[in-house]
């Protein structure tokens, strides 16, 4: 495993939970192999940051902007609306050349959460915006689909998007292979290792749709205990087992399917 280096496809580094150490979060992800943190954003007060953050970690740090389908409020959490993006649109032409994908933007139809036709549809509005920023931009998009995988890789193929991430995807494999058929990549987080649910999912998506995440702070092997992009050799580990190939071959096959998928990472970490 000495010559095996990462790329943490999907974590979120400007967390509450890393305000305190990111030096020391990047530091032992460097250690531990990871060559680069692709950091995405999930409401607009975050992309000053991320920015901030690939400023100072040049070649570990990849910025993203988006604006998820699910914002946080005062009451906990709501549905995303129009007026959620409006504002951060400026940023995204402003920063354009420091950005290597469009996320975390998606689709997310959890019941308690978005229970009417308008709150989807809102949520369809939002993604598309962001979708045409990505086409505008030239860029890949860093995508959730939770309890909505089928709606959003449909949605993806409609707008006509080819480069697509979809994280922690927890969707059939049927619906999963639709997504392989259009060249969309899979990435999973060390949280598969809690149980055998995405074995089978694993298993039918060929390698070569398959990227390595941590989504960190969140998702990592233990529920209670902080993620960290460190942890993303677990994520190797058990795909390579169900997969039944070695780790080796896990890690070159997910690190050139992220360097594929990320044109920006890969030109910055030639420089």
């Amino acid at each position: 495993m000495e010559k095996c280096w990462f790329i943490d496809c999907h974590c979120h580094l400007t967390a509450e939970e890393f305000r305190q150490d990111i030096n020391d979060v990047i530091e032992k992800s460097k250690k531990a192999g990871v060559r680069a943190c692709v950091s995405v954003t999930e409401q607009q007060s975050e992309f000053e940051e991320v920015i901030d953050l690939a400023e100072r970690y040049p070649e570990s740090v990849m910025a993203c902007f988006g604006i998820h389908p699910i914002q946080s409020s005062a009451n906990g959490h709501r549905s995303v609306t129009v007026q959620d993006l409006e504002p951060a649109l400026p940023f995204f032409e402003k920063h354009k050349d420091k950005l290597v994908a469009i996320g975390e933007i998606g689709l997310d139809f959890t019941p308690w959460f978005v229970s009417t036709s308008q709150q989807r549809e809102e949520q369809q509005k939002v993604f598309a915006l962001q979708l045409d920023i990505a086409k505008q931009l030239d860029l890949p998009v860093n995508v959730h689909s939770r309890s909505a995988g089928r709606q959003t890789i449909a949605f993806l193929k409609e707008q006509g998007i080819w480069n697509a991430l979809l994280h922690n995807f927890a969707g059939r494999p049927s619906v999963a292979l639709e997504g392989v058929q259009a060249g969309f990549c899979f990435s999973f987080p060390p949280a598969v290792t809690r149980n055998d649910q995405r074995a089978k999912l694993i298993r039918q998506i060929p390698l070569e749709n398959i990227c390595l995440e941590t989504d960190s702070p969140s998702l990592g092997p233990k529920k209670e205990e902080r993620n960290e992009p460190e942890k993303i050799r677990i994520a190797c580990q058990y795909i390579a087992a169900v997969k039944e190939v070695s780790v080796e071959t896990v890690c070159e096959v997910t690190t050139c399917n992220a360097l594929k998928l990320f044109p920006k990472v890969h030109q910055r970490l030639k420089e």
